[in-house]
């Protein structure tokens, strides 16, 4: 009776909602149901689960498309919205829609993306502008941007993480004392993995730093070691069920566990924090993997079975997502849990709804409460077409490699059967008023001002030169107060600096990284430009558009330990020995820093950048508090995306030469060390890096280089190259 009533009533609104503008009829109709295994005997076939999963999805997208759409959409919870709701099911139709042919669930995507034209919730406040949950429609937008690479559809919501992220990464209060941003386990699920896949689409890893620093925040305080599991928040401490244990909420460790395997799917292989997260994901999944209950599904209070003794199938379809992702990515035994997603997968075919919808899904809350078979939500759809899908891949037997590509461009063609026509405007009536339309859109095509086909302008004024005076090429040193304590120094061919201890207390995130400036006049411009509040464009004279971030930069160092490299804090003092002739030459020092617990060093550096090289020669001396002898790591930032790294042990050199941006050109860096210290080359997330054997106390030398493509003497890589090769050190 329950199933005649909803089939019923989803037809009478299909009849309905075909009315409403934009909402193609393909939307609306339904797919047969598939044979669909309740048994949990065997796994189904890939045709089998990729099948449920165009089911569950085209009744999502059906009943979507006939709801009105809501001006405030913070609690709409069946209709089209960019909230977590429905953002969701995006994620599993977005994955969906990478392995189907049928071009109707990218193209609804597509229309819910351009309705909200790419821009995510939460303007009001600081709290709303870092809420996870409203960052969650991200990874759709990350989705559309990676398969067409449309700019447009990306800035909205980097323009909101580049917000974020200085507040995510902030130093860390005495003891992690302090509010959480993340400060519900639902948020590991929700702004992670979107963060994350920002890095690896931009190449900056800043993203993924920042979230690594706040899901560890989150982590000390709501995962309880003894239990294995995850309190939904902090209000949960000390809280019980009827049978005296805690409350465990099941869709909030499913958020967590969910969470994890997208966030780590994102990493890079190389990422130094990616083990804790492994580690913790192995943990959680095999605390689930006891848990399950003899049907198949998981309870909605996980240690307490009999207080929710119905169906709840949200949890359990994220957990059931989970523990396949594990086991295809190599991360979870085939063999021992294999028995346990096959169960968790038939039961929740067990419970989707003649309408095509998984039932028994838990309403929209934070704690566990009684669930009817009729409740329905977008969230455990979505988590049910990613378990699906997983199962799908589960079905091949191979493992399916870690990190997950991003996918590929689509097609002009696929591109085109993807994008929804908008409709036209309701002046739009008759045939001369459609011609007429049409003659405007053929106009606008014609006329219009294509920034994708002329490139982006320079709409600054060029500066006017110096006095000629001051046009003499020279190599200076400065110590810029004015600029919280920048030490800057530059010749005729190259600009750097490093940053100094009010920039520390201002930025947090700041370090010993050095910074490269694109130059293309032989006189001094660095004071010149930083006149300007926005130094980053390029007025005639140059630019500084490198990326140090956390990052070496271009030729900063560190202790390499550990598979780690211990890095100091900004120059703490420094002292300028020549400046304003054929050379710039200028010590600065380094305040102690730990390395593990095992010892502090500390560091005094010189610095000199003659006339006409792009070479400044850098002599470092590292102190210790033992004598045990230190490896060095010399790095190169991966901060400014992709480009072409060299390495060469026997010259005891490293080249970089990044991708050209088409508005900024490219920076090649390349390091210098003497070949007979190398121990080797390696990398870890931030920073390419060769690696020296270094005596405590005893002096060592090596170099560092730059140079821009537009500065007038090294147009390209090959060039670039050869001078790197051309050029005699002396160590």
């Amino acid at each position: 009776m329950l199933g005649a009533i909803l089939l019923a009533g989803a037809m009478a609104q299909g009849a309905q909602a075909a009315l409403l503008p934009g909402v193609e009829a393909a939307w609306l109709e339904p797919l047969p149901r598939p044979a669909l295994d309740t048994t949990g005997a065997r796994l189904p076939t890939r045709a089998e689960a990729l099948a449920a999963a165009e089911y569950v999805n085209a009744a999502q997208i059906a009943d979507m498309a006939r709801q009105p759409i809501p001006l405030s959409t913070g609690g709409a919870l069946d209709s089209m919205a960019p909230n977590w709701v429905a953002a969701i099911y995006y994620t599993g139709a977005a994955r969906l829609a990478r392995v189907s042919d049928r071009p109707e669930t990218l193209r609804f995507l597509t229309m819910v993306a351009d309705h909200y034209n790419y821009a995510v919730r939460g303007a009001k406040s600081g709290p709303t502008m870092l809420n996870a949950d409203d960052i969650a429609v991200g990874d759709l937008y990350e989705e559309l941007y990676s398969r067409r690479r449309i700019e447009g559809t990306l800035l909205p919501l980097q323009q909101r993480l580049d917000w974020q992220v200085p507040h995510l990464a902030r130093a860390d209060n005495a003891e992690g004392a302090g509010p959480l941003i993340w400060w519900w386990c639902d948020a590991l699920y929700m702004a992670p993995p979107v963060l994350a896949r920002m890095s690896a689409i931009t190449g900056n890893p800043k993203y993924l730093l920042a979230a690594d620093k706040e899901w560890r925040r989150t982590a000390a305080r709501l995962w309880v070691p003894e239990d294995r599991l995850f309190l939904r928040d902090e209000r949960f401490i000390g809280r019980t069920e009827a049978n005296g244990q805690p409350i465990y909420w099941s869709r909030g460790n499913g958020w967590v566990l969910g969470g994890l395997a997208r966030f780590i799917e994102a990493m890079p292989a190389d990422f130094a924090g990616r083990d804790y997260y492994l580690d913790l994901f192995r943990q959680l999944a095999g605390r689930v993997v006891e848990l399950q209950r003899p049907d198949g599904l998981w309870p909605a209070s996980l240690l307490a079975p009999d207080a929710y003794p119905e169906a709840e199938t949200s949890g359990s379809a994220l957990f059931t997502y989970a523990l396949a992702w594990g086991v295809n990515h190599g991360v979870l035994d085939r063999k021992a849990v294999t028995p346990h997603v096959q169960r968790g997968f038939a039961a929740l075919n067990r419970n989707i709804l003649p309408n095509g919808q998984l039932g028994s899904a838990q309403r929209t809350g934070d704690q566990p409460v009684h669930t009817a078979p009729e409740h329905t939500g977008p969230y455990a759809n979505g988590a049910y077409i990613l378990a699906a899908l997983e199962m799908a891949d589960m079905a091949g037997g191979g493992q399916q490699p870690l990190p997950r590509p991003e996918p590929a461009r689509d097609s002009a063609e696929w591109i085109a059967a993807t994008m929804p026509t908008p409709p036209a405007p309701r002046t739009v009536v008759g045939d001369a008023e459609v011609a007429r339309r049409q003659a405007e859109m053929q106009a606008t095509q014609a006329l219009a001002y294509d920034p994708v086909a002329t490139g982006r302008p320079q709409a600054v004024e060029p500066l006017a030169p110096p006095p000629e005076a001051e046009q003499r090429p020279r190599a200076v040193a400065r110590f810029a107060p004015d600029r919280l304590d920048d030490l800057l120094w530059e010749n005729d061919l190259v600009a750097h600096r490093i940053y100094g201890p009010a920039l520390q207390v201002k930025e947090a995130p700041s370090g010993s990284g050095i910074d490269a400036w694109a130059k293309r006049v032989r006189y001094p411009f660095m004071d010149r430009q930083l006149k300007f509040p926005n130094y980053h464009i390029d007025r005639g004279e140059g630019l500084d558009f490198y990326d140090v971030g956390r990052s070496r930069g271009t030729g900063g160092l560190g202790i390499w330990h550990d598979n780690k490299l211990w890095t100091s804090r900004n120059f703490a003092t420094y002292d300028i020995v020549e400046t304003g002739g054929d050379v710039a030459r200028f010590t600065a020092t380094y305040q102690p820093w730990p390395v593990d617990v095992i010892r502090n060093v500390a560091e005094t550096r010189e610095f000199t950048l003659p006339l006409g090289s792009h070479f400044t020669r850098m002599r470092s001396t590292i102190s210790s508090s033992d004598n045990e002898t230190l490896v060095v790591g010399i790095g190169i930032g991966k901060a400014n995306g992709t480009g072409v790294l060299r390495t060469d042990k026997a010259t005891g050199r490293m080249t970089f030469w990044e991708t050209e941006d088409a508005e900024h050109g490219a920076l090649g860096i390349a390091i210098a060390v003497d070949p007979a210290m190398v121990v080797g080359f390696t990398q870890d997330a931030e920073n390419y890096l060769v690696l020296v054997r270094v005596e405590p106390g005893k002096p060592f030398t090596y170099y560092m280089g730059s140079a821009w493509n537009r500065g007038g003497d090294v147009p390209d890589q090959a060039a670039w190259e050869a001078m790197v090769a051309r050029e005699s050190f002396a160590f």
